[in-house]
């Protein structure tokens, strides 16, 4: 099992998770985050520490469709060990629906 970084997290990018992942399996897009779910030791701790409640184990159903996302992603964005500044505007993007077709961005992260 691994977990998953969902839709929810596009345009918030708050990033309170990468710093408590034991294993660096974090990845940086430029408006989200992706895990490595070969690099994820399904651990936990990072699900409870992501305000925008975007990241679900690979066995919730919701999650299915984005282990992909991530997989793909992680290969090709940079890692990221430390947490960052969220977008001034994340708290406005926060439970907004389908984020992934409106706002989703392939480009990496600058860092």
């Amino acid at each position: 099992m691994t977990y998953v970084v969902t839709e929810a997290c596009i345009r918030c990018k708050y990033m309170d998770c990468v710093e408590v992942c034991p294993v660096d399996c974090f990845y940086e897009g430029e408006n989200m985050l992706v895990i490595h779910p070969d690099e994820c030791i399904d651990c936990g701790v990072c699900e409870p520490e992501c305000p925008a409640e975007a990241i679900l184990p690979d066995s919730d159903g919701a999650a299915e469709k984005w282990l992909q996302l991530n997989r793909d992603y992680s290969a090709q964005w940079p890692n990221i060990t430390r947490k960052g500044e969220a977008p001034a505007d994340a708290d406005s993007f926060k439970g907004v629906p389908e984020k992934f077709a409106r706002f989703f961005s392939d480009k990496p992260g600058e860092r």
